[in-house]
């Protein structure tokens, strides 16, 4: 199967991961679903990103940006820390200057402006051949993908997912694939189905996944 197509890169994004901006050299296909409002395309992304990604389509490619983002956050809580308690000049001023600390105090400050600046990252709007995707946040002139679902407002699909997880006690790896092929206007569909197999064996999930994607191609 052929790669979707590749999106227009701007001149200072050459060789720059979509979801973080680090230096990068993988690239990540994503291939679209009936409720997919962009069609399928690839985008330039670091090994991190491109495997966080992989675990985390959902319904655009927005949606999975703001999933790696999550993980992305959770995955460095320490070195994002080092910015709320500490200032560059106090790490400076610090005496932590011992073997086992000299080490954090001249890394430290470093570390917490890479997972910042990855954090923050917006990417760039996305077009393919010069047309524009007009659901596209950044190409809108807005960087909200908030999500609402029976009263109640998140930052984004991912962090709904795992409130409802942890609230009904679901599996969220289904429950996110469930959503992917489902699309966000069956939101409530992909949480019922969910809940009639909590307890069910992986491959299990894996057969109530094909026989949906098997209807859904109907």
């Amino acid at each position: 199967m052929t790669n979707p197509s590749m999106v227009d890169i701007p001149f200072d994004k050459r060789h720059m991961c979509w979801f973080c901006d680090e230096p990068c050299h993988a690239e990540l296909p994503y291939w679209r679903m009936a409720h997919t409002p962009h069609p399928s395309l690839t985008v330039p992304a670091c090994q991190e990103c491109k495997l966080l990604a992989q675990k985390h389509l959902l319904t655009s490619i927005w949606d999975c940006r703001e999933a790696v983002k999550d993980q992305l956050m959770k995955r460095y809580h320490k070195d994002l820390a080092i910015g709320i308690n500490w200032t560059e000049q106090e790490l400076a001023e610090s005496e932590f200057d011992c073997r086992i600390f000299g080490g954090f105090k001249k890394s430290a400050w470093m570390m917490f402006k890479i997972a910042q600046k990855r954090i923050n990252a917006l990417g760039w709007a996305l077009s393919i051949d010069d047309n524009h995707f007009e659901d596209d946040p950044l190409f809108a002139g807005t960087n909200t993908l908030g999500f609402e679902f029976d009263g109640l407002q998140f930052n984004n699909l991912n962090q709904g997912i795992k409130h409802y997880c942890q609230v009904l006690a679901l599996d969220e790896e289904f429950l996110k694939q469930l959503v992917t092929y489902l699309g966000k206007d069956q939101f409530g569909h992909a949480i019922k189905l969910a809940r009639l197999n909590i307890g069910v064996t992986k491959s299990m999930q894996q057969k109530i996944l094909q026989e949906l994607l098997e209807d859904l191609d109907r």
